[in-house]
């Protein structure tokens, strides 16, 4: 099967993009050294195509009500022109995918999953619509999604549209124009800095890309791909679906148990994988198993997903889910479930890397914060 095309592929191969097979797409992995998109996102700003995620719109006048069935977040009593993160789980649990929804309107969201999520989440909000007055329609196609992240994207943006960026909020969007054209602009991202994602049509997304990058000329704007957008986010402590979620874990495994709202007063404050998840918060509460932690390592050698973790006396005792150098700390970081015994910030262990014990210490997610 083809890969499918970004409305920008001609564009990233017109700029000597290297290009890599993601979830079904053909995105660029990255323009020239990823280190250095990481560093400009982290002191400038960065471009990036992220069109291959997964838009949904849910529709209709129950469909707050639906989406609090469907998802365990409380999507209904989100204002309209917010967004929440928020994830949806099988009946015993485990997590399908972690989403964020837009309100858009009074009865209207727009939910985006990942890419390699959104069928199954299209097709799981579809199977849970009976008895709700609602409609779900795959909107992947209706748009292409481009963001401008970094401490230079207010600046950039600003030079490009009239919208009221100042009283945009964090996980809020609004209608608005950037260079001529129509889009949701959106205050979120995934790199762990402030930016914006903007959701267009896709034959407006060429003309947006080339006026964001005049726009950024004299501001450190660079291209970036899907390299550093993971190592940005691995330094800001976020999960990657197939990572630190999966059908095997629950919210509560993954320390995320936040997002999961039992105070619901839609549907009796029933939704799916409720009862499973009541079970699960009552195991994290007595003393969860295993604890999703940051391991960072003073050597060279980096940890790799599903390299064992272990104890100082080289007993198996978890199991790394992402790792990397880390542009900004200048060392080896990782993300990692271990026994909660070793869990604590400070505590000595090694990852087992190619049979060498490698010392690594635990610390507290995230690894990078910026400054308010």
């Amino acid at each position: 099967m083809s890969l499918r095309l970004t409305a920008l592929d001609a564009l990233h191969r017109s700029l000597g993009a290297t290009m890599t097979d993601f979830a079904g797409w053909d995105m660029p992995l990255r323009y020239g050294s990823e280190r250095e998109e990481h560093i400009a996102v982290r002191t400038k700003a960065g471009l990036f195509d992220l069109s291959h995620m997964g838009e949904i719109t849910v529709s209709g006048p129950q469909a707050g009500e639906f989406l609090d069935h469907a998802l365990v977040g409380f999507i209904s009593a989100l204002g309209v022109l917010r967004a929440r993160y928020t994830m949806i789980c099988r009946e015993d649990g485990g997590i399908l995918d972690d989403l964020i929804v837009y309100r858009t309107a009074e009865n209207e969201y727009m939910v985006v999953a990942n890419a390699s999520n959104a069928q199954v989440v299209l097709d799981a909000l579809t199977e849970r619509t009976g008895g709700f007055d609602v409609q779900v329609r795959d909107d992947r196609d209706a748009y292409a999604l481009l963001a401008v992240q970094g401490p230079e994207a207010n600046g950039i943006l600003a030079s490009v549209t009239d919208a009221d960026l100042p009283g945009l909020k964090y996980y809020a969007l609004l209608p608005a124009t950037v260079a001529g054209k129509d889009v949701w602009l959106a205050r979120t991202g995934y790199t762990g800095e402030d930016g914006f994602e903007i959701f267009c049509a896709p034959a407006d997304a060429e003309h947006l890309w080339t006026a964001l990058t005049e726009a950024g000329a004299d501001k450190g704007l660079v291209p970036c791909g899907l390299s550093c957008r993971d190592t940005l986010r691995l330094e800001a402590g976020m999960p990657l679906y197939g990572h630190e979620l999966t059908t095997e874990l629950t919210p509560f495994d993954a320390g995320l148990g936040r997002v999961v709202r039992f105070d619901k007063t839609t549907n009796g404050g029933e939704f799916v994988g409720r009862k499973a998840l009541e079970a699960a918060a009552a195991q994290a509460e007595a003393k969860a198993p295993r604890k999703l932690v940051g391991l960072v390592s003073e050597g060279k050698r980096v940890p790799r997903a599903e390299y064992t973790v272990v104890s100082t006396e080289g007993a198996p005792i978890g199991t790394i889910t992402s790792g990397s150098p880390s542009p900004t700390l200048g060392k080896p970081i990782a993300i990692a479930y271990v026994d909660a015994a070793h869990a604590e910030p400070g505590t000595a262990v090694a990852v087992d890397v190619r049979g060498k014990h490698e010392p690594v210490e635990v610390v507290a997610l995230p690894f990078y914060k910026r400054a308010r």
